[in-house]
């Protein structure tokens, strides 16, 4: 750079402090200053040009379209460049679209729209992709064109709003329970009739199948039920709102034990003790829960059975004729016992609602706290679209294998067959109710993808404080109770959009008793890996 400096003060010393002399016309030695001159000119038109040019190539390229010009000439002269073949390929692939859509629309409007005869989830589930192929060929459409400025709107006019278009359904709708058709019974207990509550087999969910059995006996027998104390079962009141079911019937049909037992003084005698089941073991009573019931207060007479036969295990279809010859009496105080696998009208008794007239949807529910919790958490973690899945595992593999089939299914089996409920129901997430092991919820867990994305499966979390969602249980002494825990999974799982359950499980059975009342069955809801909409299920918790 010094180098060129120097060479310009040169230069300039050159030209400017020269003297100027007469020159004449073949004078060679005034031809070199004569050379300078003209060489000071040609330098400073050459700068001149330089700055000008790139100012008049601005000017051109903001003043004229020169893509334009340029498309033009290319058009004009068919240059077959690579652009060309990639526009003539997207118009020849919107060509085809436009084709496949009509051909689509075609068949929707003659084949479903008009159709009476669609019953099965089947021909639901061919209706639902036809409609996700129209919707996703549009989608198509509109990218191609997206580079040619045409928005969203196709010229031959057959673009499908499937919502406005009146085309639009619920895959997984809610079943039609068709609760305006139910046959029902008058609950209209007798002036100090009392059906005390016997319920032993099994586990909670047992239970509470049980006690809904035994409100549809004492129904047919007129007579108010007697809820069993804590000491002798469990603590009912904690898991199920018990005056709900006398709000719902409109008079005084449940009797919490406390309040059955000041009405008789602290001293109640049951007049007649009368088994449903004589074998494998009357009533499953033992030694040990006469005891209990002898600590409480109460005296009883001998247990006898209704029938010489019944057995758990192959019990006998039963009618409300049968129940009246075998247990009804004018005594004050019956007991009955455990009717958990009583099978006594059973299509009048699995009815959504129940076989009991009352003004609600259930009698039968989840104690206001448990409701709203549930609530909170659906609210924090869940979302309205989510897909509930009771995963039954532990102490689960001996009762399935005794199945043929079996019933308990390799972790990769399982996530293709909830992958499969997922990419069916639409929904972004899934609530887990399960017993498993981390290694098998986290196994299961990196298996269930869909187009490339992870599914997550959501478990309530443990008690913290920041986390207000499970704060009402904690106020009142319910958290960590295991059978609150359990009434809280189900009441969650009863309020998907979608159920998987496990086929065999009371707990499953329960889930599906409120989804049925609730009204929030899905057509949708299927036993895992089994394909089959539920309806009941006789199993073992």
């Amino acid at each position: 750079m010094d180098r060129d400096s120097s060479d310009e003060d040169d230069d300039r010393r050159n030209l400017t402090y020269r003297n100027d002399t007469t020159r004449s016309s073949f004078n060679v030695e005034e031809l070199e200053p004569q050379m300078r001159r003209r060489s000071k000119l040609t330098f400073h038109k050459g700068y001149l040009f330089a700055l000008v040019l790139p100012l008049l190539i601005v000017f051109i390229y903001f003043s004229i379209d020169i893509r334009s010009l340029f498309t033009s000439d290319i058009s004009s002269f068919k240059f077959n460049t690579v652009s060309d073949q990639i526009r003539e390929s997207q118009l020849q692939a919107l060509h085809l679209l436009n084709q496949q859509q009509s051909s689509l629309l075609s068949i929707w409007n003659h084949t479903f729209v008009n159709s009476n005869n669609i019953t099965t989830v089947q021909f639901d589930d061919i209706k639902a992709t036809l409609l996700t192929q129209i919707t996703l060929n549009k989608h198509m459409q509109q990218i191609l064109l997206s580079p040619y400025k045409a928005g969203d709107t196709l010229q031959n006019g057959t673009a499908l709003d499937p919502s406005s278009a009146g085309y639009s359904f619920h895959r997984c709708r809610k079943v039609d329970q068709k609760f305006s058709e139910r046959r029902t019974i008058e609950w209209k207990p007798r002036r100090n009739k009392f059906l005390f509550a016997i319920c032993l087999s099994g586990q909670m969910s047992n239970h509470l199948i049980c006690l809904e059995k035994h409100m549809f006996f004492a129904a047919i027998l007129n007579r108010a039920l007697v809820i069993p104390s804590s000491r002798f079962d469990y603590q009912y009141n904690r898991v199920l709102d018990i005056e709900h079911i006398n709000d719902c019937i409109g008079k005084k049909v449940v009797v919490p034990f406390e309040d059955f037992m000041k009405l008789k003084k602290n001293h109640a005698h049951i007049d007649k003790f009368i088994c449903y089941f004589s074998t494998p073991q009357p009533c499953y009573m033992d030694g040990e829960h006469l005891k209990k019931l002898k600590s409480l207060g109460i005296s009883m007479g001998k247990l006898e059975a209704a029938w010489k036969n019944e057995d758990v295990k192959n019990p006998s279809r039963k009618t409300v004729k049968d129940v009246e010859e075998k247990f009804g009496s004018d005594d004050d105080v019956i007991a009955v016992g455990d009717v958990y696998f009583a099978d006594v009208e059973r299509d009048w008794v699995l009815q959504p609602g129940g076989p009991i007239a009352h003004k609600c949807k259930t009698l039968i529910e989840p104690s206001k706290l448990i409701l709203l919790t549930a609530e909170r958490f659906i609210q924090t973690f869940l979302g309205s679209n989510f897909i509930a899945l009771h995963f039954r595992r532990h102490g689960f593999l001996k009762f399935c294998n005794a199945k043929k089939p079996s019933c308990f299914y390799p972790i990769p089996q399982a996530a293709d067959c909830i992958t499969r409920m997922v990419e069916r129901a639409n929904s972004p997430v899934i609530y887990l109710s399960t017993d498993a092991a981390g290694s098998e919820t986290g196994l299961l867990q990196s298996m269930i993808m869909l187009n490339g994305k992870t599914i997550p499966l959501v478990k309530r979390p443990p008690r913290n404080s920041a986390e207000k969602w499970d704060a009402l249980l904690y106020r009142h002494g319910l958290e960590g109770d295991s059978q609150v825990e359990a009434m809280l999974d189900k009441t969650i799982c009863a309020m998907a959009s979608v159920f998987i359950g496990a086929s065999g499980s009371t707990f499953t059975e329960d889930i599906l008793r409120l989804r049925k009342d609730w009204g929030t069955a899905s057509i949708c809801d299927e036993y895992l890996c089994q394909g089959e909409n539920p309806n009941f299920i006789s199993g073992e918790e």
